[in-house]
């Protein structure tokens, strides 16, 4: 029985995950499969499963999405980080957000090179918003740019998973004009 359940969910997934799959069959595909390993999970529930932490975002592009569809879940949230502005009354509380509040010139590229691996390239930062010089005359990120590093792997862990009996979904990396900020 344990071969048989394998076999399905290896045939679900490759269905899911084909390009010529249509959305009918993928969403029909994608329910079979979910209820499948429902089920498994809730007579094969171990106390290591317990300990698993899932990101906000990880069931948005599906459970079993790709990550270059999780790259283009992204991207959609960081385009949209960049628009979107909460304009607070004098009695609310306003929303700081470091996308928003970066320079425009400031671009952000997020690719997947590997198939379990995000990459976010931050480029175009001005000198003065993004670079300081420390005592030594070594050139250190702004806090303004280390925030802008932490709400981007904020924004892509969301989509993420990890736990004792399961590894990371993927892994990222936060790079600022040839700079790793964030591993």
């Amino acid at each position: 029985m344990g071969t048989d359940h394998f076999v399905r969910i290896t045939r679900l997934r490759a269905l899911i995950e084909h390009e010529n799959t249509g959305a009918g069959e993928r969403a029909t595909a994608q329910r079979m499969l979910d209820r499948i390993l429902r089920n498994s999970h809730s007579h094969n529930a171990s106390p290591a499963s317990s300990d698993r932490v899932y990101g906000a975002r990880h069931d948005r592009p599906g459970r079993h999405a790709s990550t270059a569809s999780i790259v283009e879940s992204v991207r959609d949230d960081i385009a949209f980080a960049r628009n979107f502005a909460v304009v607070g009354g004098p009695s609310e509380l306003t929303v700081h957000s470091p996308l928003a509040a970066a320079p425009a010139e400031l671009t952000v590229a997020v690719t997947t090179p590997f198939a379990d691996q995000i990459v976010v390239t931050i480029d175009g930062i001005p000198p003065a918003w993004g670079w300081e010089s420390d005592e030594f005359d070594r050139t250190t990120a702004t806090a303004d740019l280390r925030r802008l590093a932490d709400e981007l792997a904020e924004i892509i862990d969301s989509y993420n998973h990890d736990g004792a009996d399961v590894g990371p979904r993927f892994f990222r990396t936060i790079r600022a004009q040839e700079t790793t900020l964030i591993r």
